[in-house]
């Protein structure tokens, strides 16, 4: 019995308590993150923002969180119920499994498999079905273009994602995102890491995970001028929330992934910064590059669907395609 225990139940339990533990240090984290988002928004736009509930408007995420919950949930008469409700779990549960392989300090991850950037790519592409199935159970054509433009979009942008992908395993020589950190670990800091070589990557990463994420000036998807509110037209209440949470876990997620691919996961910038813990360096960082998002929401306009494509196909996939080719010629040769 001992044995049973120790070989099968500690273990899970284990597990759960961590799953746990990141689950709801994430969902804290990503309710302050939305809150900066709308701040910095109004900060660029000359405005307070939210700064009415709790000291400075900080709880101002919760108190969205409880008028959510507390609303009734409307389906539409001849939707496919069981997929309707189906649709927003899916998408928050695939977006929030995603960071099981993230490695936030060295050592501190829950999952430090082999294959850690083979799993995001699998679980990101999978977030595109919760879209497509929101979209076609609201059994209404405006929901159903915009799950159309959703899937095309996504689809375009992860092959630029994974070719970029390619040109960092290249130079680090693994698959595990704590060796692609530590790979980037030398004795001159933020000069070893991968941004500075790899930077045409860098850009074209950062926006085909503006396009991956449906983040303006990408939304598409849900484009109010064109599609009313896109997929979730239908939506409201607690699932129209959990598409919205699902949206925001994989924003940061992506903020995390370049994080680790290209600024350094959590090494200090310069080397006699080492005594500071290296999950605050990554945190910094996180915060950093969703400060970016933030700001291309705030100031960029809206693409037109043709220059969408256009830029995915014609220009960040054969950049892509030529930084593969030169970056294995350089590990080759060099």
């Amino acid at each position: 019995m001992d044995s049973l225990f120790n070989t099968y139940l500690l273990p899970f339990i284990i597990i759960a308590a961590k799953s746990i533990f990141l689950v709801t240090a994430l969902l804290i984290n990503i309710a302050f993150l939305l809150l900066a988002d709308r701040k910095i928004w109004a900060a660029v736009q000359m405005r307070r923002g939210p700064n009415v509930v709790g000291a400075f408007g900080l709880l101002q995420s919760f108190a969205d969180l409880l008028k959510f919950v507390l609303k009734e949930v409307i389906i539409p008469t001849n939707s496919d119920k069981f997929v309707f409700l189906l649709a927003p779990f899916v998408t928050t549960v695939f977006a929030i499994s995603a960071w099981a392989v993230i490695p936030f300090d060295s050592g501190v991850v829950l999952a430090d498999i082999n294959i850690g950037v083979l799993y995001i790519l699998a679980i990101s592409s999978l977030g595109v079905y919760g879209v497509i199935m929101g979209g076609w159970a609201s059994n209404s054509k405006y929901p159903f273009l915009g799950a159309l433009r959703s899937a095309a979009q996504m689809v375009s942008y992860e092959v630029s994602i994974g070719f970029v992908i390619i040109t960092v395993i290249l130079l680090s020589g693994s698959l595990n995102l704590s060796e692609i950190v530590n790979a980037q670990d030398g004795n001159f800091g933020f000069l070893n890491w991968y941004f500075i070589p790899l930077f045409p990557m860098f850009v074209v990463f950062f926006i085909s995970a503006l396009a991956e994420t449906n983040r303006p000036p990408f939304d598409l998807p849900e484009a109010e001028s064109e599609l009313v509110a896109g997929f979730m037209v239908e939506y409201s209440s607690a699932p129209y929330l959990m598409f919205m949470l699902g949206e925001y876990v994989s924003i940061v997620l992506m903020c995390s992934f370049a994080t680790i691919l290209f600024l350094g996961g959590w090494l200090a910038p310069f080397p006699f910064l080492d005594f500071i813990p290296g999950f605050i360096w990554f945190a910094l960082k996180v915060c950093f590059m969703f400060f970016l998002f933030a700001m291309v929401k705030a100031i960029v306009p809206r693409y037109r669907y043709d220059q969408l494509m256009r830029l995915g196909w014609k220009v960040f996939l054969p950049l892509s395609l030529f930084m593969v080719v030169a970056t294995a010629t350089y590990v080759v040769f060099v």
